[in-house]
C-alpha cells in the first residue's frame, strides 16, 4: 500500500498540536482524519476515523475516481471504479464503487441504458445498500 500511497498521493502528515490551523481550515472534527484534495487544493474527498487496511485502500481509490470525476475525466474515474469492483469486491466501498462507475459511464457515453444495468447490478449484489437504494430510480 505504501508504494500506491506514494505514486498516487502526495501525502502529508500533521500533527493536530503542531498544525492546528490546517485542522481549523479543513474542519477536521476527528482523527485520523484522511483528506484528499485535487491539484488546486480543493478537498475533494474525505476518510474520517480509522479503517483496517482492506477498507482504507478502497477507499482510497474511490477518492480518486471522485477527483477524475470531478475533473471531468470520466474514463479514468470508471477505471478507479473498476478497479475497486474487481479488486476490492468484498469492501464496504465496493456498492459505491457500482454506482459511480455506472454514473461516469453515463457521464462519458451519454447513454442512460447503462443506469438500468447498474441499478440490476447493485440490486443483485448489494440488496440493502444505500447505493442500490440511491440506483433504484434508473430500474
Amino acid at each position: 500500500m505504501g508504494e500506491f500511497i506514494n505514486r498516487s498521493f502526495l501525502p502529508v502528515e500533521a500533527n493536530i498540536k503542531e498544525q492546528a490551523t490546517w485542522f481549523k481550515r479543513f474542519d477536521v472534527p476527528w482523527t485520523p482524519t484522511a483528506l484528499l484534495v485535487d491539484s488546486e487544493g480543493r478537498e475533494r474527498f474525505r476518510i474520517e476515523g480509522y479503517l483496517p487496511r482492506p477498507e482504507f485502500f478502497p477507499q482510497l481509490k474511490l477518492g480518486l475516481g471522485r477527483i477524475a470525476f470531478l475533473g471531468k475525466r470520466f474514463a479514468e474515474a470508471e477505471s478507479l471504479y473498476t478497479d475497486i469492483i474487481e479488486q476490492h469486491g468484498g469492501s464496504a466501498s465496493a456498492a459505491e464503487a457500482i454506482y459511480w462507475r455506472g454514473v461516469a459511464q453515463y457521464k462519458r457515453t451519454k447513454d442512460h441504458t447503462v443506469l438500468n444495468a447498474v441499478a440490476q447490478q447493485l440490486n443483485q449484489r448489494f440488496p440493502g445498500s444505500i447505493w442500490t437504494e440511491k440506483a433504484s430510480i434508473w430500474g
